[in-house]
């Protein structure tokens, strides 16, 4: 039981913590003996075009398209296409509006990644960039994300998500806010010691001679695009000077949905990158893919309530070793300061103090959850987006 304990407090603090302190040894002690290549907006741009799927997106669909004319890039080289398969309100007719627009639209809804399998075969561009249609570009966006092509071996560049989180957030905002800011930096070192491992579906691009067969059925695209490219040689870049800003999940309850149905398309991808598991192909990639995504996705949810189950008969069956009853002590007062947030936030009452422990139960629990429903089968890749603040 002990020596279980143990090995469940190792993944679990490896996974979330500890992993990003190695990975920022490791990255400082590379730079000690090479500098970091740095990549400069080239004069040639490649041509470009910007997809954007978008599902009955009316409230946003003006806003993003304002967004998407603002940015800089040559005209000349620029597509801007969107795919509004399903939608049943007025998004396409808004965005029909706009000559500078491409649309492409179908009444049938069969979720993202078959909307993207549909539009790629008549991208001719260069390179691909996409974005959601609720995010929002800075105006650098699509310069800052190709500088990095100009690095042969780079064959997809992610760029930031960024939380709009202000004092009056609630726990889903601030969890959320959190998260990603230690996201973005894990991001930064994974590509400092080689790749990244995933990429949001708010902002990254690719090589479009790249795309790699995906199944329609895919639940998170983003991830199993860049990955996928990922398996065959090609390096994962991150920019944090190409950013998507976007606002937090209207509650928790939205975001428990949303981290349900990621966490169900991360175990489906476990399955589906085969090659980015086995360490006799890549193993410095599969090092960062096991670290940085498994391990969180198949292992730290449940080794959560192992451990805490595991800390209670060792207390009952060994009283003597008092150093376990302090072990215990110190998760019950974490499960408490969540209980607490998830009260507070009810009663919205503004505690960060509990946000940060709230949010990351129900980051696990969501994780669970969406091992659960994966394997019921019950998490189509067509879904019921979360709300959002507006």
């Amino acid at each position: 039981m002990i020596t279980f304990f143990w090995i469940g407090i190792f993944i679990i603090i490896y996974s979330f913590i500890g992993y990003g302190l190695l990975l920022y040894v490791i990255v400082k002690i590379k730079s000690l003996l090479k500098k970091p290549a740095t990549f400069a907006i080239p004069e040639n741009l490649p041509s470009l075009t910007l997809l954007v799927a978008a599902y009955n997106e009316q409230d946003f669909i003006r806003e993003k398209i304002k967004n998407c004319l603002s940015l800089k890039y040559d005209k000349s080289k620029l597509q801007i296409l969107f795919i509004t398969d399903g939608s049943s309100d007025a998004t396409p007719e808004i965005i029909s509006g706009y000559a500078e627009i491409d649309l492409l639209h179908e009444n049938i809804r069969a979720g993202k990644m078959a909307a993207i399998k549909r539009a790629m075969p008549s991208i001719q561009s260069e390179i691909t960039v996409f974005t959601d249609a609720n995010t929002f570009l800075n105006e650098d966006a699509l310069l800052q994300l190709v500088k990095h092509y100009q690095n042969p071996k780079v064959g997809a560049v992610a760029g930031e998500k960024r939380i709009q989180v202000d004092e009056k957030s609630d726990a889903s905002s601030a969890g959320e806010g959190f998260y990603w800011k230690y996201e973005s930096k894990l991001k930064k070192w994974d590509y400092e010691l080689y790749s990244n491992v995933a990429a949001a579906g708010e902002l990254f691009s690719i090589k479009t001679q790249l795309y790699p067969p995906v199944e329609s059925d895919t639940i998170i695209d983003d991830h199993m695009i860049a990955m996928r490219i990922a398996e065959k040689g090609y390096i994962i870049a991150y920019e944090p000077e190409a950013y998507a800003m976007e606002t937090a999940s209207e509650n928790s309850a939205e975001e428990l949905k949303r981290k349900i149905r990621i966490s169900a398309g991360g175990i489906q991808s476990i399955f589906r990158l085969k090659k980015a598991a086995n360490p006799f192909i890549n193993p410095v990639l599969t090092f960062q893919y096991i670290s940085h995504k498994v391990l969180r996705w198949a292992a730290t949810p449940s080794l959560l309530i192992i451990i805490l189950l595991l800390n209670i008969l060792i207390v009952n069956r060994y009283p003597q070793l008092r150093f376990y009853h302090l072990t215990l002590m110190l998760q019950a007062v974490f499960y408490t300061a969540a209980l607490l947030g998830w009260i507070l936030e009810k009663k919205k009452i503004k505690m960060k103090m509990f946000f940060v422990p709230y949010y990351f139960c129900l980051m696990n629990y969501a994780a669970l959850a969406g091992t659960i429903r994966y394997f019921k089968g019950q998490q189509s890749a067509a879904w019921e987006k979360a709300k959002r603040k507006i």
